[in-house]
């Protein structure tokens, strides 16, 4: 069984490459060690002020955790601004100093293959998901293994993210 469990694993959470939202390379390899949460993201949705909550998370953690924003367009037209927009908005209103990267697709024909991997048990492994709003967030551990989602309800700084974040 586990042998069929890793050979259907078409990649590993440290082979993704993806842009900036300033369009440079960031290579998953650098997150060794480190626990990552993956949020999909948007400007005008009534979620946005988790972009508080989530900086907020990434300064109190910052040497444990590493929070990857990825805006997305996929839900109401929520995300439409360009890279210099989204950037902009993020910066003024919530001074967000964690990752941010490209836009993307998160579900769909068009869905990117990070999130491909991450909503498909077939790719990580662990679970089949799928994205139903903007910031629903991932949570990988240590040693590139997704361990849960939490859906947009649940807060970045909820009681599930810090017992995961505090334990060993």
């Amino acid at each position: 069984m586990s042998f069929i469990s890793g050979f259907a694993q078409n990649s590993r959470f440290y082979d993704f490459r993806v842009k900036t939202l300033e369009g440079k390379d960031f290579d998953f390899s650098t997150l060794k060690g480190k626990k990552v949460m993956i949020v999909n993201t948007a400007s005008n949705c009534g979620f946005t002020p988790q972009y508080k909550d989530l900086e907020d998370l990434y300064e109190k953690y910052r040497d444990e955790l590493v929070i990857i924003g990825f805006p997305a367009n996929n839900f109401a037209n929520q995300e439409p601004g360009s890279a210099e927009q989204i950037r902009k908005f993020c910066t003024e209103h919530y001074n967000i100093t964690f990752p941010l990267m490209e836009k993307i697709s998160v579900k769909g024909d068009d869905i990117h293959p990070l999130y491909k991997w991450l909503t498909s048990k077939i790719e990580n492994g662990v679970m089949d998901s799928q994205v139903k709003w903007n910031f629903q967030k991932y949570l990988i551990d240590e040693n590139g293994k997704l361990v849960d989602v939490l859906y947009t309800k649940e807060k970045p700084g909820s009681d599930k993210t810090i017992g995961w974040l505090t334990s060993k």
